[in-house]
């Protein structure tokens, strides 16, 4: 991956901007919570007071166990803390900082390498995926509801999600992908979706392309069409991010080019042992007829499948609220 100056600057700033508003975050809570109970704030007071007495002793080796006591002090302060917090209804991480990513606690680097969420950052500027972060935000395994299914749709629905949640508790353990197919508006980009927010959140590294937007990018750099928007080689981090997901597989222009770089990149994603999500609105003999006995191969042999069927959870939805 490789990123411009300005696009390199532009995540830095994000990480300054995300310390930022941690940083006035914490100081309105501390504001809030200081009105509320004075007392706290003189037990902050105290500590502070009795942690430069510490270091004094410390630094004047006059110890004679006065570190000692000032820690069972503070220790015992602390407690006391916690417990009027709690008391007056506030959680006991109130005042804690509050972090977007609490590897790196928002700097980016940990022990001056890329944090994940850095790395997860370039593969959304590379590839323009910043909307799909926002959708993640809503989709997921908690949002998921079985109440708009019946009888064998809704065994299917169970299996899906079963399956899903499966491929991300073994992600760190099992080499596994997912074909998800069925009929439009069932649940296959939700649950894509869920997966990659699940797996992003434990560290790992999503791309996310629809069909027609992954086959146009091969298809630019292969033929250099754009050859300047390329500041690196696009295949490298299609075949190396941890998760790759393509969203409605089947709604690419159908020819031999692409065909053969769909194989291509399912058979080295293969080979690296990296993960693979697809979801289609085909059925399984439209797959056969579209594309290559290799591919269907690779699917077949290589891909946990799951069908997902009934009506359209989306209209369905529309419907029930327009009722209201």
């Amino acid at each position: 991956m490789a990123l411009s100056n300005s696009q390199y600057d532009s995540i830095i700033r994000s990480y300054n901007q995300r310390r930022l508003d941690s940083k006035r975050l914490l100081e309105e809570r501390t504001k809030e919570v200081y009105e509320a109970l004075p007392e706290y704030k003189e037990m902050d007071e105290l500590i502070a007071s009795l942690s430069i007495s510490r270091a004094k002793a410390q630094l004047m080796e006059e110890d004679n166990g006065t570190t000692d006591d000032i820690h069972d002090i503070l220790e015992d302060i602390n407690t006391r803390k916690k417990l009027l917090l709690t008391g007056a209804g506030y959680s006991i991480n109130y005042l804690d900082p509050v972090y977007t990513c609490t590897f790196c606690k928002d700097t980016g680097f940990i022990d001056n390498e890329k944090c994940h969420c850095f790395k997860q950052a370039m593969l959304d500027l590379l590839y323009e995926q910043s909307n799909i972060r926002d959708i993640l935000k809503d989709e997921t395994f908690d949002q998921i509801s079985y109440e708009y299914q019946i009888g064998d749709d809704l065994t299917r629905f169970k299996k899906a999600v079963n399956g899903a949640e499966n491929f991300v508790e073994q992600f760190d353990r099992n080499y596994e992908n997912i074909l998800l197919y069925g009929t439009v508006g069932t649940g296959k980009s939700f649950l894509s979706n869920c997966m990659a927010n699940a797996l992003i959140e434990k560290g790992h590294s999503v791309i996310y392309f629809s069909a027609i937007t992954l086959f146009q990018k091969i298809s630019e750099y292969t033929f250099q069409k754009n050859a300047k928007e390329y500041l690196t080689n696009p295949f490298e981090d299609i075949y190396n991010c941890d998760l790759l997901i393509i969203d409605d597989l089947g709604t690419e222009l159908a020819n031999s080019f692409v065909t053969s770089q769909l194989f291509a990149c399912l058979n080295e994603r293969h080979l690296r042992h990296k993960s693979t999500i697809i979801s289609t609105n085909l059925d399984l003999n439209e797959l056969t007829q579209r594309y290559s006995d290799r591919v269907i191969s690779r699917l077949i042999s290589n891909y946990n499948v799951y069908k997902l069927s009934g009506q359209d959870i989306r209209t369905y939805r529309k419907r029930l609220m327009s009722r209201k």
